[in-house]
């Protein structure tokens, strides 16, 4: 850890700089040896540090959605290769590569600030062994070594014998206690915020090697805190709880607000959004809008939620815009009964009734006709022994097979009894 930590000495000097600067504030209000001006200290250097790397993250997000837009060919991939693993694989690099998108992407936060958690590692382990490093002179250095947080000096380590500890001012298990409290709480939270990417704000409907390389990562990084976390001093471990504490409000703000399509999450931010716009009839939030924008873009390719989403407007007399605003659809109006109640009525197309033939060969009926008789009516006339003509019904014809003329059922003629005339009688 030490040779590591030596490879970013050159960063050294700008983090112990930053570290001074807020214990000099702090310091000013809790005391400039007391475990909260270090401690503090070392919590603002991670939010300053977190700040800077948004960008990032915001990025990181990016390339995310890019992933999930990626899944439906990933899908083909897959059930077009499912025998061949290795021309699966192939295929996914060579979509990957065509998309311009990385499935190391998420991992791009950490790794940029790993110079910064190797730099403040160089830092207290200088204090640790009494040596001025970066920016922290004789003086700085004999206040950080006085510094306790919770009974445990800010250098001292889960592995140092009791000895080290001693000269550090503080007993063995007060050293053990704190760093095996830190320790846990570290691996908690990062195997929380990978639990809750996957489990909340993932498409589970596609199985792809990225949503396997999430699964991995999410028991891996905790082993690895906890393996590597017993050779940390207590000062890093206070910026790696805060780091990762950093990262699981962060990463719970984003699957609140803009959750991954097709996920457990999205379902639960539509149905949120579907109350408060039935209600109030109006989306109120910029990024509410840029999400009812994409659900109106996709069209037929919405998913299950995104299509409720938009029925359940419907339902309300709610039409959802190109531009992502919502308004009250032209299809629907609302009926005022007489108890005072509002009932949504949907404005059907009536359909034309359907004639029958004798209606359509008679034409458009004229003022003063008489109605004109159906053949249900002439069927029943029919039954009841009373013919509509007295001429005998013609002998049936036989017809050649092969011939161009229409049967007597395709012409509208019966096939026995007396025949139905072509246009209706009139008396």
């Amino acid at each position: 850890m030490d040779t590591i930590a030596s490879l970013f000495s050159f960063i050294t000097t700008p983090v112990s700089w930053v570290i001074v600067q807020f214990h000099t504030v702090y310091g000013a209000i809790f005391g400039p040896d007391t475990g909260w001006a270090w401690g503090l200290s070392i919590v603002s250097l991670v939010i300053l540090i977190r700040i800077c790397l948004i960008p990032l993250f915001v990025k990181q997000i990016k390339a995310t959605r890019a992933m999930q837009t990626l899944q439906p060919e990933m899908k083909k991939i897959q059930e077009r290769y499912k025998n061949d693993k290795q021309r699966q694989s192939e295929e996914m690099m060579k979509l990957y590569k065509e998309s311009g998108t990385n499935p190391l992407s998420s991992c791009l936060p950490i790794l940029a600030q790993s110079p910064f958690f190797f730099a403040l590692y160089h830092v207290l382990n200088g204090i640790a062994s009494g040596q001025t490093i970066g920016v922290i002179n004789d003086q700085l250095l004999e206040s950080a070594r006085k510094a306790h947080i919770f009974g445990a000096p800010l250098a001292a380590k889960f592995k140092d014998s009791a000895a080290t500890i001693h000269d550090l001012g503080a007993s063995v298990t007060d050293v053990r206690v704190v760093t095996v409290i830190m320790i846990v709480m570290m691996s908690a939270s990062q195997f929380y915020t990978q639990r809750q990417l996957m489990t909340k704000n993932v498409d589970t409907t596609v199985k792809t090697p990225f949503m396997q390389q999430q699964k991995m990562l999410m028991y891996v990084f905790p082993i690895m805190f906890a393996v590597f976390g017993i050779n940390f001093p207590v000062g890093v471990l206070v910026y790696w709880l805060t780091t990762n504490v950093w990262t699981m409000g962060q990463q719970m703000y984003v699957i609140h607000n803009n959750p991954t399509p097709g996920s457990k999450a999205q379902a639960a931010y539509l149905e949120r959004l579907t109350k408060h716009v039935t209600t109030h009839g109006k989306v109120r939030r910029r990024s509410e809008k840029t999400i009812v924008k994409a659900i109106v873009a996709k069209g037929r390719d919405r998913n299950e939620f995104e299509r409720k989403f938009i029925n359940a407007l419907t339902k309300a007399g709610l039409a959802a815009a190109a531009d992502g605003t919502v308004a009250k659809s032209e299809s629907q109006t609302v009926v005022q009964a007489e108890d005072g109640t509002a009932t949504t009525v949907t404005a059907r197309r009536q359909q034309p009734k359907r004639q029958s033939k004798s209606q359509r060969q008679s034409g458009p009926r004229q003022p003063g006709d008489a109605p004109a008789t159906t053949s249900l009516e002439k069927s029943d006339d029919l039954q009841d022994g009373e013919p509509q003509d007295d001429k005998p019904a013609a002998p049936k014809q036989s017809q050649k097979p092969g011939s161009g003329t229409r049967s007597k059922a395709q012409s509208g003629q019966r096939k026995g009894g007396p025949q139905r005339p072509k246009s209706p009688s009139k008396k």
